[in-house]
């Protein structure tokens, strides 16, 4: 598995710079579906040059799933706090497709899982960040998502009932959310081109949404949205969104 722990690595040096995030869901007329989040690191492999070689040594396009890999691991996992432990369990539902190919630019990572009840899924974006509790580099100082470093501060719920979907952040600490604004400030410049993007496919059209700025395509069933990554840092609940759809 020294193809997991180069990615975790990857992960680790780009989750703050220079990626886009993109948070998509398709929903069945049953109301099940499935639901992702991808990152695009293309720019950061770009940008880092000879110093990527060595944590994308080969190409590699594959597929991990969670469930298996934290059955093969268990005992080593065991060994992990319990709040280690509780973190990798909620990656447990997900598994990760990565694509690595220095000679094409590309550092692609998508985190996804089927669901039959939205409200059942996970905050996604904290699911991607628990990630963070299987680097091989622990205490080195490499990650900026550890737990004991910036605890988990917000969190996401979402539903869909009588044609009507909803996605709610909740910033569960303020102090802490203060404290991780902080703890970026020196990093704005590299922020500045990472996004934060939702896409949702939806089983009929759109009859309207909160988001005033958001756009649709040409059959009116999928909304796509965009916020700066540092703007949804600073501001979770701006990607709180209420989606109502014709009946």
């Amino acid at each position: 598995m020294k193809y997991f722990n180069n990615f975790v690595l990857v992960v680790l040096l780009g989750a703050f710079s220079a990626c886009n995030f993109t948070e998509e869901i398709y929903f069945k007329e049953d109301e099940s579906g499935k639901i992702s989040i991808q990152m695009d690191g293309s720019e950061l492999l770009q940008m880092a040059g000879d110093q990527m070689q060595g944590a994308t040594e080969k190409t590699i396009d594959s597929i991990i799933s969670f469930k298996k890999f934290l059955e093969e691991k268990k005992d080593s996992i065991a060994s992990l706090s319990s709040d280690e432990q509780e973190k990798l369990k909620k990656l447990e539902p997900f598994s990760l497709r990565m694509i690595v190919n220095d000679q094409q630019g590309k550092l692609q990572f998508d985190l996804f899982s089927d669901f039959k009840k939205i409200s059942e899924v996970t905050d996604l974006f904290s699911a991607f960040q628990n990630i963070d509790a299987l680097n091989p580099t622990k205490g080195s100082g490499m990650s900026a998502m550890s737990m004991e470093s910036n605890p988990q501060y917000t969190e996401v719920d979402y539903s869909f009932a009588s044609n009507t979907f909803t996605r709610k952040t909740r910033i569960l600490d303020k102090v802490l959310h203060a404290q991780s604004i902080d703890s970026l400030q020196g990093m704005e410049m590299f922020l500045a081109g990472s996004s934060y993007k939702l896409k949702y496919h939806f089983p009929k059209k759109i009859k309207k949404t909160s988001l005033n700025s958001a756009t649709f395509s040409a059959d009116g069933k999928t909304l796509f949205y965009e916020i700066q990554f540092m703007d949804y840092i600073k501001n979770p609940e701006g990607l709180n969104v209420v989606v109502e759809l014709e009946n």
